[in-house]
């Protein structure tokens, strides 16, 4: 089984709960190493993005205590939280006015870094996907979807955050750009040895990027164990349909 010494993010009873509605996260009980890719799933409406989001408090925990490397995110100033963690979306939210080079550079330049060292991280990055340093100076709309989604995730890699946060980056993309980008991402996970908290309803992508898999239903974690593990020893009837799944169009 995967394993490393340290923990680096700790969920102690942590529940969601929405004025005049149920909890759509209640009792969370888990830890997260040190260089793990943790996939969040489960059906629409069952709490794995309110989960992860609450890791960078875009939304509030109600209940219970999140610890990022032992210290608690509410103690955290959460303008400092969220430039400790990177952030990738479906949407890829690229600047359109802005070159490639701004868009991958938006957060260290936020954190004050010199322009020529912005430049080389940039670079540098580019690399890592078999881009040349040419794209620098181009605008996202110059660039395929495959190729934008690239650009959003080296944003979220270019302070060099141990801690990457990602909500269905590969869904809007054809099924052999987003197989393309899952293989290529996992390989730079490993290199990187970043830390990854990311969420999907696709069981086919899970069991491919994760080195655990947390299934969620009706706000509740339903079985938290590796990939093998899981195909293996199911541990309810609803994790066994969603193994049944895999393959399918």
């Amino acid at each position: 089984m995967f394993r490393h010494e340290i923990i680096i993010l700790t969920f102690e009873h942590v529940s969601k709960i929405y004025k005049g509605q149920k909890r759509a996260v209640d009792d969370l009980n888990f830890q997260i190493e040190k260089g793990e890719f943790i996939v969040l799933i489960g059906p629409s409406g069952c709490g794995k993005t309110t989960t992860m989001k609450m890791i960078n408090r875009l939304i509030e925990p109600t209940e219970g205590t999140i610890f990022l490397n032992g210290e608690n995110i509410m103690h955290m100033d959460p303008v400092k939280l969220r430039r400790q963690i990177g952030y990738v979306i479906q949407q890829i939210g690229l600047f359109p006015h802005m070159t490639i080079e701004q868009n991958i550079s938006l957060v260290p330049r936020l954190l004050k870094w010199s322009s020529d060292k912005q430049k080389e991280r940039a670079k540098e990055l580019l690399s890592l996907v078999d881009m040349t340093p040419d794209y620098l100076n181009r605008y996202p709309n110059e660039l395929s979807g495959g190729q934008q989604q690239r650009i959003g995730v080296l944003r979220a890699l270019a302070a060099d955050q141990p801690l990457i946060l990602m909500d269905e980056p590969f869904g809007a993309l054809d099924p052999i750009t987003r197989d393309s980008l899952q293989t290529e991402f996992k390989k730079l996970q490993r290199k990187l040895k970043k830390t990854i908290v990311f969420v999907t309803h696709d069981m086919d992508e899970a069991i491919k990027l994760a080195d655990r898999i947390v299934i969620m239903k009706d706000g509740r974690v339903v079985q938290f164990d590796t990939p093998d593990e899981i195909l293996r020893n199911p541990a309810n009837e609803f994790v066994e349909e969603m193994c049944r799944s895999l393959g399918s169009p």
